[in-house]
């Protein structure tokens, strides 16, 4: 049906092309998994240690099987492990930075291989490998996420609707983060439990008016920008490919009280995952990243000025 003509203004926003304007548009990323798992029909799923709980939401709801496995420290599966025709291994691209790693699996698990690229927007897929991204990792919006599948649910899915999902958003902007977190901490629950339903008009037009250009530059550059200061003292070794577009830049140090010194000057930095440490052993790997990660922002809001003074802070503590 035509837009109606005349009348108050809705939002101004540029209109790009999305990013992937090829895949199938659904609410969230755990929705794409698990309309990954009803259209495949798999008896049971390998999943990492090392992720979050969120992804565990299809699995119950569908009473498919999961066992999980142990990545090492490059973040490359360290299990051996061979599937059964009606399984298949789910496997995240983390922080953006496996997508080389990614063509390896694909060519030893072929169409068994599902790729969590929730925190690789950037990564595109492998010809035949399900793949799914979620929007809210890397964007200001609501919700949304892209699947690429070629299996087909029959099931006609209702759109969504997300214009009543934007208070933390315009919080942060008019009155500043500290004041829209408790929305933001409220509708990541109302994520939870959500049924398979297409991405909304008012997140699909908001995906259509980020410069897709710009965000990979700036993302890239300021990821370079704090490993040139940080790699000697990142007990990680990471490198950023030719075509990676990192979701923020994994710091590993033990140095005690970073994380609260960082978030005390109004620098937030996420635990990725608290979940982790309740399935694995102290002295695991998962563990220890789990404890002592800190994911650092590097995103399009910010530039030279604002890494500067979070090197400042790293170092200072150090």
């Amino acid at each position: 049906m035509m837009d109606a003509i005349g009348g108050y203004f809705s939002l101004e926003l540029p209109c790009h092309e999305e990013y992937h304007k090829d895949a199938l548009r659904l609410n969230t990323g755990r929705n794409c998994l698990e309309y990954i798992l009803l259209a495949r029909q798999y008896t049971k799923v390998y999943i990492p240690y090392y992720t979050c709980e969120v992804i565990l939401e299809p699995f119950k709801k569908l009473g498919v099987a999961y066992t999980f496995y142990s990545i090492n420290q490059d973040f490359e599966i360290a299990d051996t492990i061979r599937l059964k025709t009606d399984e298949a291994i789910l496997y995240t691209n983390y922080y953006g930075l496996k997508s080389q790693y990614v063509q390896k699996l694909a060519a030893q698990y072929g169409n068994q291989l599902i790729v969590d690229s929730t925190q690789a927007f950037f990564a595109l897929p492998v010809v035949g490998v399900d793949t799914f991204y979620t929007c809210r990792k890397y964007f200001g919006v609501p919700d949304g996420a892209y699947l690429y599948s070629d299996v087909v649910l029959s099931d006609d899915m209702e759109q969504d609707v997300s214009f009543n999902h934007l208070s933390f958003l315009a919080k942060r902007i008019d009155v500043g983060a500290e004041e829209g977190y408790a929305d933001f901490n409220e509708h990541e629950e109302k994520l939870n439990g959500q049924p398979i339903r297409t991405m909304s008009r008012l997140t699909g037009r908001l995906m259509r008016s980020i410069d897709y250009g710009a965000v990979a530059l700036q993302r890239r550059t300021n990821f370079i920008q704090l490993h040139s200061a940080l790699a000697s003292s990142n007990e990680l070794c990471v490198e950023l490919e030719p075509d990676n577009v990192p979701m923020v830049y994994p710091y590993l140090t033990k140095r005690s009280g970073l994380r609260e010194f960082l978030i005390e000057n109004r620098v937030y930095v996420a635990k990725y995952w608290p979940n982790v440490l309740a399935w694995v052993h102290e002295d695991s790997l998962e563990h220890r990243f789990a404890t002592y990660m800190l994911p650092l922002p590097i995103d399009q809001r910010y530039g030279y000025e604002q890494l500067d003074f979070m090197l400042h802070l790293l170092l200072k503590n150090n």
